[in-house]
């Protein structure tokens, strides 16, 4: 018997709808017909809940089958959240460029370091350029931490992808504009990008 069949048995045999099931065990009842339908499994949460509330225990809820491709669902769901988390915080710290003195500007025939908030001596456009980068991949790391649960959108799909263009794109503006150590900067957040994707797969 698999986990959605006990799930449903479990269900009936105590007279309850799928919605007065779902409203015990705070989820939605749409979650409860998949599990039901076995298309999907609960968190550990939500296991433990069931099992409590059906005074049972989780391993009389799962097969030997379903304990190990629910362990690795978790361990999958563990490392992409740890991914997603990661690519988040590196993007938002690209906001650093705002305050630290990374930016090369000349002034009067001197150069200087400058934040890029303060950073003057260097064409208008170039100014804008950066700030369009620097502004979309913060923005980039904050929809990344906000969606961190969502599973379903287009963006979770696209995440990983759009933070490495993105910081692909900042690394190349940089080095073109003669702004190495900007650039080092972008270019040492792209590569703990890189290392943590290479470890996940």
């Amino acid at each position: 018997m698999t986990f959605g069949e006990k799930l449903k048995k479990l269900r009936t045999d105590n007279g309850l709808t799928q919605d007065e099931l779902a409203e015990k065990l705070y989820v939605t009842r749409t979650a409860i017909s998949k599990w039901e339908t076995d298309k999907g499994y609960p968190n550990i949460e939500s296991l433990k809940a069931i099992a409590a509330f059906f005074s049972i225990t989780v391993d009389d809820l799962l097969s030997s089958e379903e304990i190990l491709a629910f362990a690795e669902k978790n361990q999958k769901q563990s490392e992409k959240d740890f991914c997603n988390l990661a690519f988040g915080l590196l993007d938002i710290c690209m906001s650093l460029l705002l305050f630290l003195p990374l930016f090369a500007a000349n002034i009067d025939g001197v150069i200087r370091e400058e934040t890029l908030l303060s950073l003057g001596g260097i064409s208008l456009y170039l100014r804008i350029a950066y700030f369009i980068i620097v502004t979309a991949i913060c923005i980039t790391g904050i929809l990344t931490l906000a969606l961190q649960n969502s599973s379903e959108t287009v963006f979770d799909k696209a995440r990983v992808n759009i933070s490495l263009v993105l910081s692909i794109t900042a690394v190349l503006l940089f080095i073109v504009s003669k702004q190495p150590y900007a650039a080092a900067f972008a270019f040492s957040l792209l590569v703990i990008k890189a290392i943590i994707l290479i470890k996940r797969a």
